[in-house]
């Protein structure tokens, strides 16, 4: 049964929303900066790889950063299995653990629950997950993915074949690298230094010199410093030779 939510007890469900979140975190949201109370919940779930977490923000696609600040985008990528994705004209706001969910006027932003009159709902979550699940979000840009490590039963309780299976990915890996765009992990591959979802994005325009956001050897930001035709910072050209001859 829905109930009507506003004020503290709005942000109170939320609250509530994202403490029972124990297998599945969905976060939908145009705007997205935390507030203290919900990052110090979310915190205590920084440990927990069967969580899986998936976020939606939007609007501003020329500059996401007026979306989602960047401390809030670091603070997410800390997690180990999430899912960070854009959508330019989303407005809905949906909040929703394996359990139940939230659909609310109010943006995942502190200034909202502070200054707005704000208003939403309480639901068992049904045909709403149906709608965020199988459209909202397959329609949005995955900007950053990340996946616990699958550790099989042999490996978690005999070391000695642990030891064996880590130095046999090692040495036969191939090198890794970083989206210069997203920061994800990726093969390292100087002409090609994006995810696909990224270079698709890139490939609109196709301009090798648009500045980008990661050093593709070191994954460190860049400022702006890197771009398709130059992807590794110029402080890590002579690491980035040594280690990939």
């Amino acid at each position: 049964m829905a109930k009507f939510l506003e004020g503290d007890h709005l942000n109170a469900a939320i609250g509530d929303i994202l403490k029972g979140a124990e297998k599945s975190l969905v976060l939908i949201s145009p705007y997205i900066k935390l507030y203290d109370r919900f990052e110090s919940i979310l915190k205590s779930k920084q440990n927990n790889n069967e969580l899986e977490i998936i976020i939606v923000f939007g609007k501003n696609k020329d500059d996401l950063t007026k979306s989602m600040k960047e401390a809030e985008y670091n603070f997410f990528t800390r997690f180990p299995n999430i899912q960070i994705r854009h959508e330019s004209r989303l407005h809905a706001k949906y909040y929703a653990n394996e359990k139940e969910a939230i659909l609310t006027s109010m943006n995942l932003y502190s200034f909202s629950q502070e200054h707005n009159i704000e208003a939403g709902m309480r639901i068992n979550d049904s045909d709403a997950s149906d709608y965020f699940n199988d459209i909202v979000i397959p329609q949005s840009q995955l900007i950053f993915q990340k996946k616990p490590p699958v550790i099989s039963r042999a490996q978690s309780t005999n070391p000695l074949l642990k030891l064996t299976k880590e130095a046999a990915t090692k040495s036969d890996a191939a090198p890794t690298g970083h989206c210069i765009r997203t920061g994800k992990s990726i093969p390292f591959n100087t002409k090609r230094p994006f995810t696909e979802e990224a270079y698709k994005s890139w490939a609109q325009f196709s301009n090798p010199d648009y500045p980008e956001k990661y050093c593709h050897f070191s994954g460190e930001a860049s400022q702006g410093d890197t771009c398709s035709a130059r992807p590794i910072l110029r402080k890590n050209w002579e690491k980035a030779k040594a280690m990939h001859k």
